[in-house]
Order: structure tokens, then C-alpha cells, then sequence
């Protein structure tokens, strides 16, 4: 494989620097040969419908237009055997580093429950996702993304799915500078369609059902009416650490003790230096040995396995124990999701129709992490085995009192529950007026989250008293007493509320102005006027700042904040010469607070030849700070564990000592500007024969007054830059690293996407065809302030996440009758680790690491017994390709990164659907 990828890359290259006009584009279903034969005049394209295909306002015949769009149709869902959007972009080649269910899975960051797409890797608030060509409320929750949670997307209900790949759309809006999304659901559905699925993985957990359930009526042509709904009903069971063999083969706590935690069970004490100098004194042993550290536990080497062992090298250090979370956690969450899209259509009359959409989603996920963890204090004279010792007697600042890192195990693990439902309501009316199309619509849309504590969360004042006064025992069982106290100070409560509502209104116009050589010069012209409102409400119990491992941060409060947006564009399509079409297009929009500005684009087309289409695309788009970078109440949260290179100096690199997870503070920023962007894409579509479509296209991307802030990582590893952002008690240690918003620098990208289809290959062994498309990236690097130099996350994971250099989804397909088969191949390359953790001597604590490249194949058939009912088999990541390791110290998970890869291991699944009909 690496070395067709080699020869792949030297071909794409080769061709480039020739100046041959390379094949580019999409992987569209529409490009089928004999559209792209199609001439061009009004005689040969009058029987033909005209539609209106994603970035252009322009109903015209359905062919390969001047900006790249890729079309993923229902059939090809099917195929895939997935289940929900999400899912669905993970087979999008240029869908980089978007939010997933496992990357959800931590005790302390926000979003969580998020699952979100990413075009080009440019950023989740520069991805632009629509519902029918419209769109939807954020994700409510405030945070450093914004964009639709992908559970409010009714999966079931899409007929297709087409991705604008060309970004800073001039009709939807120029914040899409990574691109535009747009899901498209059915229309005009009649009878009533019944739909199963059922999946179990090959090492237990994480099985899935499903069911939906499509029904309508009314033909419009001749009753003038339709009427339909798709309910869908999903459930996914979580999977455990400890149910897949992959996680020990990692080798977490051998490769990344230094990621690994010092609370236990039972817990690690943890000594002055007074009281560790005493114990020195009168030999004081552990495991037979004297102790060297101010780190502890009286239980080494046992460490009650399997979360706590004994690890040297691990941050308990020599003397104490170490916590491997790996062991103790769960990979994937249990969710449910449901959703109901009903979409109704009549006839007025004179060419007009009106039309409404209604939209109901909701997505329960439960989110389950470690047991919570405390600092407690006790006297020592509560630990038999330090009895008599005299740290009483100790010039210290609380004689006699101990520091215990525990691991409240007896309290259960952190679970969250998170719940995202999705509100939708359109109507609209779409007709001709006077030779001019039109559509025009009001929009309403919500998106609410509650985020609710529901176990293994405890009060922490409470908790303090309870390991005082020895009701709850930090070294072993706790008395019946101290696990009722532990089961009354449970927290069940919804800590976070959020609210995000859209209401919009839009039209557009547009027609055929005159004839002329190429074909009828087309006007359009539309906008839009919404107003954002999102509302963040922190409950009491959350305010008192008394949730452990929850804590509110100074000066919590309930926000809200709403802003009007306005918007106007027009586009012209100028077929200037029989070979040639140019479209033109600008759009201004405006943001309270924030101000405006106009985004111009130019697209061009040439048709050398029959089959044959050059294209060339150039804009500026920008994006405005979203409310919740601009007002986000400062949020606390913490690093991975990471160490200290001052600290660390100062103890001969002792990661017991020296490493931590270091409190952040993230901070909004009310003078937030807008990034801008300039963006532009040259390529070619080619039909290669009757049966072999092609297209490549080159994009560049550049974005400045960039909305970011530094990674705490690249904080740590260059203080004599960043050094006035790391605030430090008087002690020297650190207080908190300042994460703040700011315009900063500059962020480049650009590549390639390569499309192949092959379709209508008769043998007498029955029908193939076969598609690929794949993203090569040629650079991706980002500025963290003016005048820096830039750093590139190609192929090198930096800070949060890695730009890899090649993606590409491969499908085989092969029908004979009523019988078929698919084979799909996802794939993505190797890339250089974060390597990041931090020694003095040769800047890394972990060996360097190379991850290896990611490879799955799917495999499923399927069989029409007639027109009615539908069966399909399948195997997903048949060869049970498990993650790559990866040394990341980003993700809560460690061992792998879970933005990207799957931890399910092979799958096996079985739907079936029934059509009464």
C-alpha cells in the first residue's frame, strides 16, 4: 500500500508540474458521461429538468458546474452500513479532525456530546452545515467550536448528501471557509417503508439497533399534494476499556506513565518535605526499602491492581502507586437517538407551491470516565503504620497532617449524561413569477443541551469531613457508615443548560435573462435576515462551587447573548462563448457587533472537448467571532499531565514531583475581529471512455487575523516566548496557564482531491463498478502570532490534532440480479506523534513515535428477494484493525487517538427493509 501511495504521489506531481490539465473534482454521481457530452444549446437541454445544484442559486441541467461538489447519494449510505451523520463524514476524505461520541469522552471539557465536521481541517466554526439548503442552530453549549451537532441530522430521512468543497460561499455564507455541507432528505415519498438494523461487535460491547419508519402520501403532480414523515430510532451500548485486547497491547503505562495519574486507590500520600526528612530519619520503609520521595503509598508493590500498579517511571514515582485510567474507563458511550422529519408540499396554483418542514431530533449520550479523584486531609495518627512517628512534632505549617491523592473508587466512575434535541421548522413558498424562480422561507431552529452529573460525582466539602473524621478510609473499604455518606453526597443534577435558537428569513430569485453563444446568461439574486440568540444557565448547585472534579469557576454566571445577522448576494452565470461559462457571484453580510463586509467569487468553466471540463474557482470569505468566543464566561479546566521544565530543573526531572495536570483558564474576548480568507481551486473533469469518470482538484486556502489560542503543549515547550502566560504561586509552582482568544497569525492549506468513478462494466459474471476519493494535502501549517514562524500539523500531531497528508475512501461494487456486493476501504496515513511531554536533556520524556497509517475494510451484500423487501449482510473493519498507538496527550484517552480511529474492532451487522407499496 505505501508504495502505490509513493508512486500515487509522484504521478499527481508529475502531472502538475507538465501543466497537463490533470483530472479534478469530486466523486459526484451526477458525472456521468454522457452529462458531461451533453451539449450545451436550449434545443438539447429543453426536455431536460433543471435543478439546483449546491453552490449555485442557478436551477440548471444537472451536470459538472465551475465549483467542485461531491455527492454522496442514498444508495451509497446504504452501502456503507452506517447509521447516522456522524458516522457518515467519517467516509468524507476531506471531513479532518470533526468532533466525535469517542473524542467526547473526558471528565472536564466542554462540548462534550458534540459530533461535529471539519472540511480541510480548517476548524468545526468554519464548516458550514445545512439542512435542505438552509441552516440549523448550533450546538448550544458554549465552547471553542461552533456548528450543527450532527445528532440533530435525521439520517434516516437523507436522500443524499452533497459536499461543497469550494469554500467562503458567496449564497450560503462566507464564514463556509472550509466548505458547505448540505443534507438533502426526500421528498415527494409515498407509501409506507419499515427498516431495520441490528450490529454486535466481534469482542462484546458497543452493539447497535436501529428502526425507522417512512411513510407518506399524496402524488403532487396529479392529487397536488405530498405528505411524508421518516421516524428513526437509534441505540448504541457502550464499550469498556477492559473488553478489548488491543489496550494492554498498547503498552500505556510501559510508553506513557508520565500521562498516567497519581491519585489511587488506595491512595498515595503525599509528605512534606519535614515529614519525608523524618521518616528518612528513623528508617521508615516501603516494600523493604527506604523511601526516596515525598510520594507514598503503604500498599506498593500490590497497588490493587488492575487500575493501580506499581510503576516506577509512572508520576506515583518509586514509592507510590500509579492510576491507569486505560484500565478504568470506557471507550465508546452508551446513546440513544431519535428523530422525526416531516415534510409536506401542495399546490396553489399558477406555477406556485408551498411547502413546510418539521424537525424533531434528540440524542442521549452517557459519558463514563474514571472514578473522581480528590486531595484529602487527615491526621496521621489515623494511618496505623505512621502511628508514633512524630509528625506532630514537625515545624510545619499543619503538624501532623497528611496529604492523601486519592481515587474515590468506592463513589463509582463520572458519568455524564448528555442531551441534545433539535427543533426545526420551516415554511416556505417556491413558484415562478413573471419568468423569475423564486423560493423564500422563514426559518426557526433550536438546539437545547443538558448536561447532567448522574454518578461517581460527590459534594466536595462533604467529602473533605468524611475522610477526616475517618468515615471514609482512603487506603482501603470504608465503613458502611462512610458508604452511606459517600451514596447521600452522590450529585444528581442538571449542572448546565443551553440554548441556541435561529430564526430566519430568506429568499431568492432567479431566471434566464438572454440568450447567447454558450447558452442563457442566468441571473440570481437573494438574502437572508436571522437573529442568533444563545442562553448558558449553570445551575445552583453548580454556582457553589461544591461538586467535586466540577467546579464552577470564579465569577460563574448564566449568560445570555443574541446578535442580528443580515446578508444579500447575487450571482450571474455568463455562458460567454460556446466552450466557455463564467459565474460570477459577491455576497455582503453584516454582524451586530462585529460589522461587515463583502465576499466576491469568480468561478470559470472550459469544455475543451465532449466529456472534458477545465475549472477554475477565486474569492474572499470571513468569518465573525461566534458569541460564545466573543462573551464565553472563563472556563477552568486542566492540561494532560504534562511536566514543568522550571519545576523540573529543580528536582533532577523527578516526574512524581515535577509533572502534573496544570489548572487553565480559557478566556473569551469581547475585541475579537473576524478572520479573513482568500481562497482558490483549478482542476479538470474528464469522462475517460464510456465507463471511467475522473476529476482532480488543487484548492488553496489562507486565512488571517486567525481566532485561536496557543496550545498549552507548545505553552510549556517554549517558555521564553510564552512564559508571561504561565501564572505562578509564590512558591514557583504553577497557579494556572492563561488560554486566552486572540486574532493570531495566519493559517495556510492547500492539496488536492482526487475522484475516480467506474460504472457499466458488464461481464458475464455479473455488473462492476467502483469509486475512490481521496484528499492529498501539500501543506497545513498555522501562525501563532504575526511574524512567527509557522508551525505544520501535516502529518505531525500539534497541540489538539494532526492534518494527515492522504485520506481516501475506496468502494467496490458487483451486482448480478437481485444479488450484490460492496467492498469499501478507509484509509489514512502515518504521521509523526505529538512527542511533546517535556525533558530538559533531549525535550521529550516519551521515544519519539511515528503512527502507523490507518487502514479499514467493510464488507457487505446484499439481496432484493423483489421490489418490496431488501436484505443486506455486513462486516465492518473486517481484518479487526485495531487503533495505532499514539503517545497524544490531548484526548482523555491515551494509547491511541479516538478523533479518527474506532475503537469497536470488527463488526457485524444485518438490516433489512420492507416497502408497502
Amino acid at each position: 500500500m505505501k508504495t502505490n501511495l509513493k508512486a500515487g504521489a509522484r504521478a499527481v506531481r508529475g502531472l502538475l508540474l507538465t501543466g497537463a490539465w490533470t483530472l479534478t473534482g469530486t466523486l459526484a454521481t451526477s458525472l456521468a458521461a454522457p452529462a458531461l457530452a451533453q451539449q450545451t444549446s436550449a434545443a438539447a437541454a429543453a426536455d431536460v429538468p433543471r435543478v439546483e445544484v449546491t453552490g449555485s442559486a442557478i436551477r440548471r441541467v444537472e451536470s459538472e458546474t465551475t465549483l467542485p461538489v461531491q455527492v454522496l447519494t442514498r444508495e451509497e449510505i446504504d452501502k456503507a452500513g452506517v447509521t447516522t451523520a456522524a458516522e457518515l463524514m467519517g467516509r468524507i476524505s476531506s471531513n479532518v479532525n470533526g468532533l466525535t461520541d469517542g473524542a467526547s469522552i473526558n471528565v472536564g471539557g466542554d462540548q462534550r456530546g458534540f459530533n461535529s465536521a471539519n472540511l480541510r481541517g480548517i476548524g468545526t466554526s468554519s464548516t458550514l452545515v445545512l439542512l435542505n439548503g438552509r441552516r440549523m442552530a448550533n450546538f448550544a453549549s458554549p465552547g471553542d467550536d461552533s456548528g450543527v451537532d450532527l445528532n440533530n441530522i435525521p439520517a434516516a430521512a437523507l436522500e443524499r448528501v452533497e459536499v461543497l468543497l469550494d469554500g467562503a460561499s458567496a449564497l450560503y455564507g462566507t464564514d463556509a471557509i472550509g466548505g458547505v455541507i448540505n443534507f438533502i432528505t426526500r421528498k415527494d415519498y409515498q407509501g409506507l417503508e419499515i427498516g431495520g438494523y441490528v450490529g454486535k461487535t466481534d469482542e462484546g460491547g458497543a452493539g447497535k439497533r436501529t428502526l425507522s419508519i417512512s411513510a407518506g402520501a399524496g402524488a403532487l403532480d396529479s392529487d397536488g399534494y405530498n405528505v411524508f414523515a421518516v421516524a428513526d430510532f437509534q441505540r448504541t451500548n457502550a464499550l469498556n476499556a477492559l473488553q478489548r485486547s488491543f489496550i494492554p497491547n498498547l503498552r500505556v503505562e510501559e510508553r506513557l506513565g508520565h500521562l498516567l495519574s497519581g491519585y489511587t486507590s488506595p491512595a498515595n500520600i503525599r509528605l512534606t518535605t519535614a515529614q519525608r526528612d523524618r521518616l528518612q530519619e528513623i528508617g521508615f520503609t516501603i516494600n523493604g526499602q527506604p523511601i526516596s520521595g515525598r510520594v507514598i503509598n503503604l500498599s506498593v508493590p500490590d497497588c490493587n491492581p488492575p487500575a493501580n500498579v506499581y510503576l516506577p517511571a509512572g508520576t506515583g514515582g518509586v514509592d507510590g502507586c500509579t492510576y491507569n485510567y486505560m484500565r478504568d474507563t470506557q471507550l465508546y458511550p452508551t446513546s440513544e437517538k431519535a428523530s422525526l422529519l416531516s415534510r409536506g408540499v401542495v399546490k396553489l396554483g399558477g406555477g406556485h407551491q408551498a411547502y413546510a418542514e418539521v424537525a424533531l431530533t434528540r440524542a442521549k449520550t452517557w459519558y463514563t470516565g474514571s472514578s473522581t479523584r480528590v486531595t484529602g486531609y487527615l491526621d496521621y495518627s489515623r494511618v496505623p503504620q505512621l502511628a508514633g512517628t512524630g509528625l506532630d512534632a514537625l515545624d510545619d505549617d499543619f503538624p501532623g497532617e497528611l496529604t492523601v491523592r486519592m481515587r474515590v473508587s468506592e463513589a463509582g466512575q463520572r458519568t455524564s449524561e448528555l442531551t441534545s434535541q433539535g427543533l426545526r421548522l420551516v415554511a416556505g413558498l417556491t413558484g415562478t413569477v413573471a419568468g423569475w424562480d423564486y423560493d423564500a422561507a422563514i426559518n426557526h431552529s433550536v438546539n437545547t443541551v443538558k448536561d447532567k452529573d448522574t454518578n461517581g460525582y460527590v459534594l466536595y466539602n462533604e467529602l473533605l469531613e468524611g475522610i477526616a473524621d475517618g468515615r471514609i478510609n482512603p487506603f482501603g473499604p470504608s465503613s458502611a457508615e462512610g458508604r452511606a455518606l459517600l451514596d447521600s453526597i452522590q450529585v444528581n443534577d442538571v449542572v448546565r443548560r443551553a440554548r441556541g435558537t435561529l430564526d430566519s428569513v430568506d429568499f431568492k430569485f432567479s431566471r434566464a435573462l438572454m440568450p447567447m453563444e454558450g447558452g442563457d446568461l442566468a441571473v440570481a439574486v437573494g438574502g437572508e435576515a436571522r437573529r442568533e440568540k444563545n442562553t448558558f444557565t449553570p445551575s445552583a448547585l453548580l454556582l457553589s462551587d461544591n461538586i467535586n472534579d466540577d467546579f464552577a469557576p470564579e465569577g460563574g454566571r448564566a449568560t445570555s447573548d443574541r446578535r442580528d445577522v443580515a446578508g444579500l448576494y447575487g450571482e450571474v452565470l455568463v455562458p460567454f462563448a460556446k466552450q466557455w461559462e463564467a459565474q460570477l457571484s459577491a455576497r455582503y453580510d453584516h454582524y451586530e457587533q462585529v460589522g461587515g463586509a463583502a465576499s466576491p467569487k469568480i468561478g470559470l468553466g472550459y469544455r475543451p472537448r465532449a466529456g472534458v471540463l477545465l475549472r477554475a474557482s477565486a474569492g474572499r470569505g470571513f468569518r465573525a467571532p461566534t458569541m460564545s468566543e466573543l462573551h464565553r464566561p472563563t472556563v477552568y479546566s486542566s492540561t494532560a499531565t504534562l511536566p514543568d521544565p522550571v519545576y523540573c530543573a529543580t528536582v533532577d526531572n523527578d516526574y512524581a514531583d515535577c509533572a502534573d495536570n496544570w489548572n487553565t483558564r480559557r478566556y473569551s474576548n469581547e475585541n475579537l475581529k473576524p478572520e479573513r480568507s482568500r481562497q482558490f481551486s483549478l482542476g479538470a473533469v474528464a469522462a475517460l471512455g464510456s465507463h471511467v469518470n475522473a476529476s482532480l482538484d488543487y484548492w488553496n486556502i489562507k486565512r488571517t487575523d486567525l481566532i485561536s489560542e496557543i496550545g498549552d503543549d507548545i505553552i510549556l515547550g517554549n517558555l521564553a516566548k510564552y512564559g508571561d502566560l504561565v501564572y505562578r504561586d509564590e512558591d514557583g509552582l504553577i497557579d494556572y496557564i492563561e488560554l486566552r482568544k486572540e486574532n493570531r497569525g495566519a493559517q495556510l492549506a492547500r492539496g488536492l482531491d482526487l475522484a475516480v468513478t467506474v460504472r457499466g462494466i458488464h461481464t458475464a459474471y455479473g455488473n462492476f463498478g467502483g469509486r475512490l476519493n481521496g484528499t492529498y494535502v501539500l501543506s497545513s501549517k498555522i501562525q501563532n502570532a504575526p511574524g512567527d514562524d509557522f508551525v505544520s500539523n501535516l502529518n505531525r500531531f500539534v497541540t489538539d490534532s494532526v492534518v494527515q497528508r492522504w485520506r481516501h475512501t475506496l468502494s467496490l461494487d458487483w451486482e448480478q440480479g437481485a444479488l450484490s456486493a460492496n467492498l469499501q476501504n478507509t484509509w489514512s496515513s502515518g504521521y509523526e506523534d505529538q512527542n511533546t511531554a517535556i525533558n530538559i536533556d533531549n525535550g521529550s520524556v516519551v521515544a519519539a513515535n511515528r503512527v502507523k497509517s490507518y487502514s479499514l475494510w467493510d464488507l457487505s451484500g446484499a439481496y432484493a428477494f423483489d421490489a418490496k423487501l431488501k436484505l443486506r449482510v455486513g462486516v465492518q473493519n473486517l481484518f479487526n484493525r485495531a487503533p495505532p498507538y499514539s503517545n497524544q496527550a490531548y484526548y482523555f484517552l491515551s494509547g491511541y487517538d479516538p478523533s479518527y480511529t474506532d475503537p469497536r474492532g470488527r463488526r457485524f451487522y444485518a438490516s433489512a427493509s420492507y416497502s408497502f407499496r
